[in-house]
């Protein structure tokens, strides 16, 4: 039963910065891209710097409740979170430029679409190879 509430919790809480994390990206590019004329792929690349950093810190204290702080634990979990972050990202912007660039589909749309496919490798990322319990 404490495993089945540990879950659950850890899903919520998932949900809920996930949709923060998510709700950063989507301010940041969309203002960038629609208010001030930036690209869509360097746009891109801002938000998600901005995004993944916020997600480090939230994953890690409430999500997955990694509360160590010595240094180079930490640090390992921040380089993992960053590779793995890394590799969804260049899955959103080959995406995104196939989807946006080449289709000339709605810039929102794509995100919508590719964000959904995003989150659950990052969840997946982080559950199994970076904040998993039996390090």
């Amino acid at each position: 039963m404490e495993k089945k509430n540990n879950m659950m919790r850890e899903g919520f809480a998932y949900l809920i910065f996930g949709v923060l994390t998510t709700i950063i990206d989507y301010a940041i590019s969309n203002a960038l891209f629609y208010c001030t004329s930036v690209p869509a792929i360097p746009a891109q690349t801002l938000a998600w710097v901005a995004a993944v950093l916020f997600a480090f810190v939230t994953n890690k204290w409430w999500v997955f409740e990694s509360h160590t702080l010595v240094p180079a634990e930490v640090w390992k979990e921040f380089v993992s979170f960053v590779a793995c972050r890394i590799a969804t990202f260049i899955f959103n912007l080959a995406a995104l430029f196939v989807m946006a660039e080449l289709l000339h589909m709605e810039f929102f749309i794509c995100k919508l679409l590719i964000s959904v496919v995003v989150v659950i490798l990052n969840y997946v990322f982080s559950k199994i190879l970076i904040f998993a319990k039996w390090k």
